[in-house]
């Protein structure tokens, strides 16, 4: 029993990753109709700009709320990035896919690039909580904290997206935005301010789930961003593009079945078994789990 509550608290733990890298990636996809390959890059750039911060920024550390102060400053540094990409690279760009996806996938290749011309290729310890190294006794599971922190952080981002996207002004438009761009923009509404800033959302989210991802895993690493964004991609298509609810969803099943089948299978049949999930949901339901039916 202790097993299946560890596997299921883990799975959780890294279901919580994918959906920090997945939620503004969908809403992008969903409003802007950007396929953004470099999202992966602003994962980079928070965790390593928070590994930065807690050894050189003044108040900022390793542990209390110095570490807080780091992931923040991770958090803005991802942020900042997402919006200078978006205001120099996409926004010209916007109703031409196959430009997009170049300088996209340029631009990830050119971001991994630099992290490793800064601060080499191999991966760095980084700095952490000690109380993130120790574990929790749940019904006799010992569960890394690390992984409860993932859970935590994954429930305050949804709850914090869907209170802004049904309460404010800005995520109404965005809301709508995704349902009918054409409409929105038809009522004199300028969404180009609501592109950039569902790449200022999108690039904190990705930022936060580098920083706690490094956490997690224990170091940082030029790649890192690269590796998790082929599973966020997954779980956007999934749960349905421009649902923010749908990649919860979809990040929850992605991350159980890998835990799960990679051990009670051998290891690497979790992921086989999720491009499987994906095949799936295309065949039976192509528009996702929570995604509306396109009408002609």
């Amino acid at each position: 029993m202790s097993t299946v509550i560890l596997l299921t608290l883990t799975g959780l733990g890294l279901a919580a990753l994918y959906f920090l890298v997945a939620s503004g990636l969908s809403l992008v996809f969903g409003l802007a109709d950007v396929l953004n390959f470099a999202h992966g890059l602003f994962l980079g750039v928070g965790a390593y700009a928070t590994w930065w911060a807690a050894g050189n920024l003044p108040g900022a550390g390793s542990d209390g709320l110095g570490f807080l102060v780091a992931v923040a400053f991770g958090v803005l540094a991802g942020s900042a990035v997402a919006v200078l990409v978006e205001l120099v690279l996409i926004r010209p760009l916007y109703s031409r896919t196959i430009e997009q996806v170049l300088v996209t996938v340029g631009l990830s290749l050119a971001g991994v690039a630099l992290l490793q011309a800064t601060w080499g290729a191999d991966a760095r310890p980084f700095p952490r909580p000690e109380w993130t190294r120790d574990v929790t006794s749940v019904l006799g599971a010992q569960v890394p904290n690390a992984g409860l922190l993932l859970i935590v952080a994954a429930a305050v981002v949804l709850g914090a997206l869907l209170a802004f996207l049904r309460f404010t002004r800005y995520g109404l438009i965005i809301r709508a935005g995704v349902e009918n761009r054409e409409m929105v923009t038809a009522l004199g509404i300028d969404v180009r301010k609501a592109f950039t800033l569902v790449f200022a959302i999108g690039g904190a989210a990705a930022a936060l789930a580098g920083a706690l991802g490094s956490v997690y895993f224990g170091t940082v690493s030029p790649g890192q961003g690269g590796s998790l964004l082929i599973f966020a991609f997954i779980v956007v298509v999934i749960g349905g593009m421009g649902s923010v609810v749908g990649s919860a969803y979809a990040a929850v099943a992605v991350g159980l079945l890998q835990q799960f089948v990679n051990y009670y299978g051998t290891s690497g049949l979790g992921d086989l078994c999720v491009v499987g999930l994906l095949a799936v949901v295309l065949l039976l339901r192509p528009q996702g789990l929570a995604g509306k039916v396109a009408h002609a």
